[in-house]
Parts: structure tokens; sequence; C-alpha cells
């Protein structure tokens, strides 16, 4: 994984622990990496922080750690801990966790164009009302879908997979399909 800032005109998309992680235990990181390919995938220095402390359980976020199209970030900037401490009063309880989300949402908030993909309800609240554009993860996976990079029926296996590893959805396993029509998400 690259660990350098390099300037790139690319939409960046800043991603967090939970869907990177779960991604790579269904082993699907390669639809991330498929969908998000003509942009600039990276990751706050602290969700790799993360990443390395659950690989000693999770074997499988190796690949995350691993993945050369992933460039780690630090939080660095006097404007970057700034929103990084805006976020951690909001989100980080007793229990440090959030710590990731706060990454990405401060990151993101810092970088020109960047959007933040985020899941936790509580996180993307945090959001409203700061300069930052926050993405789930399922929010991309039908953006690919509209562009042709990917079709319902993968994505209806990769969601049930992520449903299968305790992810949470929306819907429950074999509901995506149908989800998307109840919310009018794609015309199926």
């Amino acid at each position: 994984m690259g660990s350098h800032l390099v300037t790139d005109d690319r939409l960046a998309y800043v991603l967090d622990t939970g869907p990177l992680s779960h991604f790579a235990h269904a082993q699907w990181l390669g639809v991330l990496k498929s969908v998000l390919k003509e942009h600039r995938v990276v990751i706050p220095d602290v969700v790799e922080k993360e990443l390395r402390e659950g690989t000693e359980k999770y074997h499988t976020l190796r690949c995350v750690l691993d993945a050369e199209w992933i460039e780690t970030v630090p939080i660095d900037t006097p404007s970057q801990w700034e929103s990084f401490v805006h976020y951690e009063r909001r989100l980080v309880g007793s229990d440090g966790r959030n710590i990731g989300e706060c990454g990405v949402l401060a990151l993101a908030e810092n970088l020109p164009g960047a959007v933040a993909v985020v899941d936790d309800r509580v996180a993307v609240e945090a959001a409203r009302g700061r300069p930052v554009r926050v993405r789930r993860t399922l929010g991309l996976l039908c953006d690919a879908i509209r562009a042709g990079l990917l079709t319902v029926p993968l994505v209806s296996a990769l969601a049930d997979d992520l449903i299968r590893g305790d992810y949470r959805l929306p819907f429950t396993a074999g509901g995506f399909a149908d989800w998307c029509a109840r919310e009018g998400i794609l015309d199926l």
C-alpha cells in the first residue's frame, strides 16, 4: 500500500475500515478496486492502524494492507487535526470506537473534491452541515450498476455475502433487488 501523498487530480475516495474489512472477509475486495479504478483510493493512517491491529485475528485484512491501489495518507496538517478533533468529540466514546470514521471524515473534508465512504449512521449524521461529501458503500455499488460496471445479480450476491459476514445493510439476504425497487434507486 502506498504511503506517500502524491498530487493527483483524480477524485479521491476515502474509505473506512468497515467496508474494506468486510469486503476483504467476503473476498469481494476486487469489486471495490474495479468500481473505483478511475479514482484515487485513500485511507487515513488511523484506518491503516485499525486494519493492522485486526490482522492477528482476521488474516484477510492483510490483502487490504498489501493492496497497491490503496494509498495511506497521514492526518498531519493543522486543518486535518482540527477536523479530526471535531469528529472525535462527536463520535468517540469511552470505548475508543469510531476513530477510523473520524479520520475518514477529517481527511475527506480536507482533500479537495474527496468523498468519504462511511456506512456508520452516526458518522454520516456527524458529517451533516460540514464541508465533506459522504457516500455509503451501497450508493457506490448502485452507481456502478448504473454505469454498467456491475450487475444487479452480482451486487445481490456480494450483498448476501456481506450480510452473512454480519455487515449491516438495510435489507436481508436476497433482498437487494427488492430494496432497490422499493427505494426507487435503480430502474429494474
